[in-house]
């Protein structure tokens, strides 16, 4: 087992990174980066990635945005991620030896605490518990708060939609939505907009897309997730998935990977609001031009916080209730709050996001000697 420090090779700034490590080993082929981002509020918690796609500046970003969300959410945890190179679709076999490794290689990084993310669940959370004693987002057996059984981060963005709803004068009642990612926060997003009456009309996985303007059923999406098919299966006519974004529609989500929404696309965009459900789910060039055409974004490291606030409710032995109580709480007034500061200062809501995060970063860091 190896690591090896990344000196130089990542871009460092005020905040961080203060530590970015590679990690490989040969038996079972591991190849994985960890960035332990800020510490000043307490140790890091952030996921575990693991996508074919991963790379370490893509780590960085991450481990920043979970920084800039533990700050907005309130909690005394820093930001942090790691990303394993390899399909999350191996052998299941396969796939506990590359966490086992993972977590016997990040034994000593005790101010990080990993969680699931995309590719990792609870299942994975539990092997590395078993290797190291320390995760979160574990399966209900261990004592854990499972993040995408639950519904943590689908609730936040519930919670937002909420908010953003009632502030523009938007009945979701018959509200119509699309849902880019359809796994652990996009199923749920949309399963809780359902209940509160609104429409999903398009959708798209990893392996494609479909829209219906009369809706679809959600029971039979889930259906075709459960058997491993993809959403572009639910029949009628498929959709190129670059053809989602311009779905007509009230509220996009983005939960898939990074940049969904660019410079090259947002324009397309046909909404009144954007949730963002994945990390880093919008380029600041789109954020910049949705913001220019009147389009209510709200950020992801305000709109998706609700599992990293369900995580550190676990971390700290609290229970479902208490996590989602602080979820709802927590979600609404920074909405509110960011989405006030943008208005009121002319800027983007994520500049105004960037701007209360970087406030509590800083008066953190103030009371820390090493930071």
């Amino acid at each position: 087992m190896t690591q090896t420090a990344l000196d130089g090779f990542l871009e460092t700034d005020e905040l961080g990174p203060s530590k970015a490590l590679y990690l490989t080993e040969r038996r079972t082929g591991l190849r994985a980066v960890v960035v332990v981002d800020n510490v000043a509020a307490g140790p890091a918690i952030g996921g575990v990635r693991m996508a074919l796609d991963a790379t370490a500046e893509v780590c960085a970003r991450l481990a920043r945005a979970m920084t800039l969300k533990n700050a907005l959410a309130g909690l005394s945890h820093g930001g942090g991620k790691s990303v394993i190179i390899a399909d999350p679709n191996m052998a299941t076999a396969d796939k506990e030896a590359h966490l086992r490794a993972f977590a016997a290689a990040i034994a000593n990084l005790d101010d990080y605490i990993p969680g699931p993310d995309m590719g990792t669940d609870e299942t994975a959370m539990a092997w590395i518990h078993d290797e190291i004693g320390r995760a979160v987002g574990l399966p209900a057996e261990l004592g854990g708060l499972p993040l995408d059984e639950l519904g943590a981060t689908g609730y936040g963005l519930a919670t937002a939609a909420g908010v953003v709803a009632e502030r523009i004068g938007l009945d979701l009642r018959g509200a119509r939505v699309v849902v880019e990612g359809y796994g652990s926060v996009g199923r749920h997003a949309a399963r809780l907009l359902a209940e509160r009456g609104a429409v999903l009309v398009g959708v798209a996985d990893s392996r494609g897309a479909i829209a219906r303007s009369d809706g679809l059923d959600l029971d039979r999406l889930d259906e075709l997730k459960a058997d491993r098919r993809s959403v572009s299966d639910y029949g009628g006519e498929p959709l190129d998935p670059r053809d989602l974004v311009a779905v007509p529609c009230d509220i996009w989500i983005p939960a898939a990977g990074p940049d969904s929404l660019r410079a090259d696309n947002i324009d397309r965009l046909d909404a009144a609001v954007v949730l963002q459900g994945a990390n880093i789910a919008a380029t600041t060039e789109a954020e910049e031009r949705l913001h220019e055409r009147g389009v209510v974004s709200v950020p992801d490291i305000v709109a998706n916080a609700g599992g990293v606030i369900c995580a550190a409710v676990e971390h700290a032995h609290g229970t479902r209730r208490q996590a989602f109580d602080t979820i709802a709480e927590q979600i609404a007034a920074n909405t509110a709050a960011v989405l006030d500061r943008s208005d009121a200062a002319s800027v983007t809501p994520r500049q105004a996001a960037l701007d209360v995060a970087h406030e509590r970063i800083g008066r953190a860091m103030s009371t820390r000697r090493w930071q």
